[in-house]
């Protein structure tokens, strides 16, 4: 292999173009690789990541910089690996996490496939996080910038790969990213952020509107009920909720009231007072530990991308794992993701099964 060869993923977007030029500058032979893995959202909404127009984007900051750069198609693959799973989970009460799917099935994967086909040691990205090299391995860590970290995402990288992963942003925030990427001149520097998920729209309702397109007649109507058990209404499909959920749940009851828990076998969306939204604990499934980690852990866990975390204790069950918080922690959703974390090193993670709740409180996850 080459030794200083890189290959760059580009999304067209400010952040990756920034990456390829940084190391483009230390004397990196750079490959920039852009992944065409879905097109215009279905409701036409532009200006987002993974529109046609990106793929051009990145490979004019290729040609301002001087580095060649190829598309490859994986929009069957990014089908297959993302958007299936995640219609499928929230048709069962779930509330999905797809980019960490995404990062481990679809982008790394292809990226290294790719790199073992271009000679190239090193794959890069643009994410808002940092590689730690210890004796004891290679870990993902938190980036500088918190309200821009994206190491949650990618929780799940395997352990060959961390070894060769690249964050030239890692140590810098989204500010010093964008004022550089004037400062460069390079192309699409302008370019907005992309909040959301690159294949539905920005709205709750665009998320509803996505999973009933792909449903294929498995949506059921069932039962909006309180604590007590009292029908207050009826819904359209329990792809329509969220734990955590106040606005847009159809029931007037005199005062706010939140999705506590769906329960997909019966249809069945349960309603409480904000107060039944926090949970004790979370039990996991598909769990991923880092090199040399093992349980049980005291850790920081993080149940949200948004969330900085709780102390926690996390032991083994026998398929899984059981996160016991420190103090409770609000709207805990089936379908997301748990990552753990030792002061800024990810350590692992898993998928949220069910949250325990607190003693007394009615059980979340059925």
């Amino acid at each position: 292999m080459t030794k200083d060869r890189v290959i760059v993923a580009m999304s067209g977007g400010v952040d990756s173009a920034v990456a390829a030029a940084r190391l483009h500058d230390a004397g990196y032979d750079v490959v920039g690789v852009t992944l065409h893995l879905w097109d215009y959202p279905e409701n036409g909404e532009k200006r987002r990541c993974c529109a046609p127009e990106d793929q051009y984007d990145a490979r004019r900051t290729a040609d301002h910089l001087g580095f060649s750069h190829y598309t490859f198609d994986r929009r069957a693959l990014f089908e297959e690996r993302v958007v299936r799973p995640f219609v499928d989970a929230y048709l069962q009460g779930q509330t999905p996490s797809p980019c960490p799917l995404c990062n481990r099935e679809v982008k790394l994967r292809e990226l290294f496939a790719l790199a073992n086909r271009f000679d190239a040691p090193w794959v890069a990205t643009g994410h808002y996080a940092r590689v730690l090299h210890t004796p004891a391995g290679a870990f993902i860590a938190e980036g500088h910038d918190r309200s821009k970290d994206q190491s949650y995402f990618l929780y799940a990288t395997a352990q060959k790969h961390i070894e060769r992963l690249m964050f030239p942003l890692g140590e810098s925030t989204k500010e010093q990213v964008r004022s550089e990427a004037h400062a460069r001149r390079l192309p699409g520097a302008n370019k907005g952020e992309s909040q959301d998920l690159c294949f539905v729209g920005a709205s709750a309702h665009s998320y509803a509107e996505f999973v009933a397109r792909r449903a294929d007649s498995r949506i059921r109507p069932g039962p909006i009920i309180d604590a007590a058990g009292l029908v207050l209404g009826h819904h359209e499909g329990v792809h329509r909720f969220t734990v955590g959920q106040r606005r847009g749940i159809g029931v007037a009851a005199g005062r706010p009231l939140f999705v506590t828990s769906i329960e997909s076998e019966t249809h069945t969306v349960r309603l409480g007072d904000a107060v039944d939204l926090c949970a004790a604990g979370a039990d996991l499934d598909n769990v991923v530990l880092a090199t040399e980690v093992h349980l049980p852990l005291d850790v920081r866990v993080r149940v949200r991308s948004r969330h900085a975390g709780t102390d926690a204790a996390v032991t083994s069950l026998e398929d899984g794992a059981r996160v016991v918080f420190c103090e409770p922690v609000r709207a805990v959703a089936r379908g997301q993701v748990a990552v753990f974390y030792d002061g800024d090193r990810v350590v692992g993670g898993g998928t949220i099964i069910r949250a325990i709740p607190r003693v007394g409180a009615a059980l979340f996850e059925r």
